[in-house]
Parts: structure tokens; sequence; C-alpha cells
């Protein structure tokens, strides 16, 4: 069976390149083969974006 650790991950939208900042972070996050599976967005205030990611775990001692 496959298994999954999850991450969360906060992007507050302060500065102009703030968008360009996530999509470096989550290249990077990417690469250590995460994948987003939501994105909570608020626009009230400008207050930004919460990213959730799984990736799967590798099992130890499991049998096929």
């Amino acid at each position: 069976m496959k298994t999954f650790e999850y991450n969360i991950l906060s992007f507050p939208m302060t500065r102009k390149t703030s968008l360009a900042d996530m999509q470096i972070c989550l290249n990077e996050k990417g690469a250590d083969g995460w994948e987003v599976v939501s994105i909570s967005s608020s626009e009230f205030a400008n207050v930004g974006h919460t990213v959730f990611l799984k990736r799967e775990t590798i099992a130890t001692g499991a049998t096929a």
C-alpha cells in the first residue's frame, strides 16, 4: 500500500515578486518529489496563499 507524507507552506503576498518567489520554492519542492494537491488563497487584505503538498514515502521492509 502506498503511504504519503504531507507538507504545508504559507506564502504571504506582500511584495511584487511574491508570485515569482512562490514559483521558485514550489519548483524546488517538486524536484524533491513533492506534489501540490491544493492551494487556498485569501484576497482579503492581500494575505496570500497556503499550499498543501504530498509525496510518497519509501516503505521499509515491505514485500510486494
